[in-house]
């Protein structure tokens, strides 16, 4: 059976037989690929240190809170604009990585709004550490086992499915990025540009993330570029993943992000980031 399987074993079911199951098992095995956000279906019982997205949004100020004290503890100094650095990369990786892991593993892209998702944070940071898709519906391909479910919406290909999980995607984080804008208005003012930057980083390097999980980085590369083919509002720019130079690998990739962490503020911090806008080649 997949559930007394490892989790490398469950990773290397054939996707035929993963979307021949409800969207339960296509999380299973997709949280199964990796490791740094986990991924569920449903939340446990009980659920401590759950909050539904729509209910972090409401708090942004609270989180930014947790975050900036987290920041005087780790580092002696929390500047505003490295603590919403890392609120705009924590918050927009939650919705990319679970819509990248569906995609690649099982051609699925789930309900991606503030309802449909929760984080668990854990006790002694506040990162989000796992993700809980909270509800059945999703969309996929024609050919999906399971297309005929009373939850799935087929649709008629790879390129059509990339548009629903771009859109799913870009409404979810634009309902975060205005939230952001009430929550620190006062204290830090992005413009429309960086912001959305943040958000195409997130996207794009999820795919990325989720290939080296998955052990194919060049199937990752793909994905990005066919939901990312190119600068479609209200993203800045297409996939920036390329093969990496000077490397023996032919599966090895970087990429240019277009957004800055801002990490390399931090006095005690480790510097500029090997992708970081600042430094790497355009």
């Amino acid at each position: 059976m997949v559930e007394a399987a490892t989790d490398r074993e469950v990773v290397a079911v054939d996707l035929l037989y993963v979307r021949r199951d409800d969207l339960a098992r296509a999380v299973r095995v997709a949280g199964a690929a990796q490791g740094e956000i986990r991924l569920r279906h449903g939340l446990p019982r009980p659920h401590p240190n759950w909050v539904r997205c729509s209910d972090l949004l409401a708090d942004l100020g609270g989180w930014a809170d947790r975050v900036t004290a987290w920041l005087k503890h780790e580092y002696g100094e929390a500047p505003d604009r490295v603590v919403a650095g890392y609120l705009l990369s924590w918050y927009l990786t939650v919705p990319a990585q679970a819509a990248a892991l569906l995609f690649h593993t099982a051609r699925r892209v789930p309900a991606l709004g503030p309802t449909d998702l929760a984080v668990r944070f854990a006790d002694d940071s506040p990162r989000p550490v796992e993700t809980a898709l909270l509800g059945d519906a999703f969309a996929c391909l024609a050919d999906d086992p399971a297309a005929h479910s009373p939850h799935a919406t087929p649709l008629a290909g790879d390129a059509p499915l990339a548009a629903v999980l771009r859109g799913r995607y870009a409404a979810h984080a634009a309902r975060f990025l205005t939230a952001l804008g009430d929550a620190l208005g006062e204290r830090i003012r992005f413009g429309r540009h960086t912001l959305w930057a943040s958000a195409t980083d997130a996207l794009d390097g999820a795919f990325w993330r989720t290939g080296q999980y998955c052990g194919n980085e060049s199937a990752g590369a793909t994905n990005a570029a066919l939901v990312l083919p190119g600068a479609l509002a209200p993203f800045t720019s297409g996939s920036t993943l390329r093969p990496a130079a000077g490397t023996d690998s032919a599966d090895a990739w970087t990429r240019r992000r277009e957004s800055c962490c801002f990490h390399y503020v931090l006095r005690s911090g480790v510097g500029t980031c090997a992708t970081c806008p600042r430094v790497a080649m355009r």
